[in-house]
């Protein structure tokens, strides 16, 4: 096989069984004037591949600021997907939404990453339907987002509007509060997961309240990622039987 051609069929394998996605910003504080690429990065444990950009993949790629919404350019399948030219002090949030994309998965890996991921309701299920071996058929897309602060930090706690999406709502030095957001409602019992990029033995994780609310305290500054998986029944038109949507939020404090 020619060595690009591997290369892109190694990736892909790990892509699928690497479940995290997240962006990663090539600076979380700009300057005004300056212009910030948008990486995307699949990988477990906060270490990643990065993703090219694809248009077929992309249902939402922005930037939200005090100017409001504009898309992100970028050169397709090149690292980084997107870039932005910082316009004005304060808060930017960077957003993506991804189409749809079908894995099939083993039925003991698949129940591993349920357990993974805080989705024992979905093992129940699939153990009620007398599914637990049967390997997985499922769609699954990704709404991510960052958090990009120039000077000061402004109001981000406006949703962007992404199908699962977590939203912050207060960060200081030591802590964030966030609320995990399905079809825009809270969701509550949703597993969330906060992890530091240098340091993975600073993982913590808490099941969202009744309004959808997590708090976690941040032990150390540096870059941070908070995510969670929701799963339900996937749309009959689909060929599957689940269908999951990856929420990630990065930040740095």
């Amino acid at each position: 096989m020619h060595r690009i051609a591997l290369l892109i069929a190694v990736l892909a394998t790990r892509a699928a069984f690497a479940h995290d996605f997240w962006i990663e910003p090539s600076n979380f504080h700009p300057a005004i004037g300056e212009t910030v690429s948008a990486g995307l990065r699949v990988g477990q444990q906060f270490t990643g591949d990065p993703v090219g950009r694809d248009s077929a993949a992309i249902e939402k790629f922005i930037v939200r600021d005090s100017a409001g919404e504009r898309a992100l350019v970028g050169m397709e399948r090149r690292d980084p997907a997107g870039y932005f030219r910082v316009e004005h002090a304060g808060t930017a949030i960077v957003a993506y939404r991804s189409h749809p994309s079908y894995l099939e998965m083993p039925p003991e890996k698949f129940e591993q990453y349920l357990r993974d991921e805080g989705l024992e309701r979905v093992i129940a299920e699939r153990a009620k339907r007398g599914e637990s071996q049967k390997p997985s058929r499922e769609i699954y897309s990704r709404c991510v987002k960052s958090l990009i602060v120039t000077d000061h930090a402004t109001d981000f706690t406006k949703p962007i509007g992404l199908r699962y999406e977590i939203i912050p709502l207060a960060i200081t030095s030591d802590a964030i509060e966030a609320r995990v957001v399905y079809e825009s409602k809270p969701l509550a019992g949703a597993l969330v997961i906060a992890m530091h990029q240098d340091d993975p033995s600073l993982r913590t994780s808490m099941r969202s309240d009744a309004s959808g609310r997590v708090r976690f305290k941040l032990p150390k500054r540096g870059v941070w990622m908070i995510k969670s998986v929701q799963m339900i029944a996937a749309p009959p038109s689909s060929n599957a039987d689940w269908e999951s949507l990856w929420a990630s939020l990065t930040f740095e404090e």
